[in-house]
């Protein structure tokens, strides 16, 4: 087995005199998808800002692809290779589908940045690496959209979108499926899945099905601590996480 392409050891978050994760350790293999699950407040997504550089951790380390980022940026992590969406979406409403799109793509770019003023035409590589994303996330019917006219489930897909954009070695996805109606998760899980071929993926996500179908590796949280971490077969059938999490027919 290659090394880890994300290693997180003895983490923790103190907000005030809460312990919101205590001593908590983390590995993510290249070319995998692995979970995160477990009950509201279990301490996921403050995981998520600790190993993205949202909020720095109190104690422990985390390295990236080689790199010990754990006093680095977050705006340096996604320069590395990190990409992140949110649990509450983070977009330009005004703007449309594709001018979002476009603005992630060109963030890539020192020159082009936040340049918004030049016309698409000017860089075709630009404007073919959008029509790609927008096909990817199922969004090429909406490119012209006014985001803050899509329904929640769109706005997710095009949080994806912008995430891709980056090119990232591990995209961090917070709760993809929320809001989203049946076709939209079916499509979404499939673009989930088919990600592993190009990055890893860390994933929080309430749909327990599409969690045990898709992840490689899953770890249960609770109360800031891991509980648990297997396989999905095995975490399907450990007593205590389904009690718990998975509900007694899972």
């Amino acid at each position: 087995m290659t090394d880890p392409i994300l290693t997180a050891e003895s983490i923790d978050v103190r907000f005030g005199d809460f312990q919101a994760l205590s001593g908590f350790s983390l590995s993510v293999q290249s070319g995998t998808i692995h979970a995160l699950i477990g009950p509201n407040g279990a301490g996921k997504t403050t995981l998520f800002n600790a190993l993205t550089g949202v909020r720095k951790p109190s104690g422990g380390r985390i390295v990236f692809d080689g790199h010990t980022v754990t006093h680095v940026s977050a705006h340096r992590r996604v320069h590395y290779g990190m990409s992140r969406s949110f649990q509450v979406t983070a977009l330009f409403a005004a703007l449309t589908v594709a001018e979002n799109l476009r603005l992630a793509v060109q963030a890539r770019y020192a020159a082009e940045g936040w340049v918004f003023w030049r016309s698409p035409d000017r860089r075709r590589d630009i404007r073919d690496e959008v029509d790609a994303l927008l096909a990817e996330t199922f969004l090429t019917g909406r490119a012209d959209t006014r985001t803050g006219d899509l329904s929640h489930g769109g706005q997710r897909s095009l949080e994806i979108g912008m995430a891709l954009a980056g090119r990232p070695k591990l995209i961090f996805l917070d709760e993809p499926l929320a809001g989203m109606g049946i076709d939209d998760v079916h499509r979404t899980k499939g673009l989930i899945s088919s990600l592993r071929s190009r990055m890893a993926v860390l994933l929080i996500e309430h749909n327990m099905s599409v969690v045990l179908d898709i992840s490689d590796r899953i770890t249960v949280m609770a109360a800031g601590r891991k509980i648990a971490e297997d396989v999905p077969a095995k975490i399907r059938t450990d007593p205590a996480v389904r009690s718990a999490y998975l509900g007694s027919t899972a």
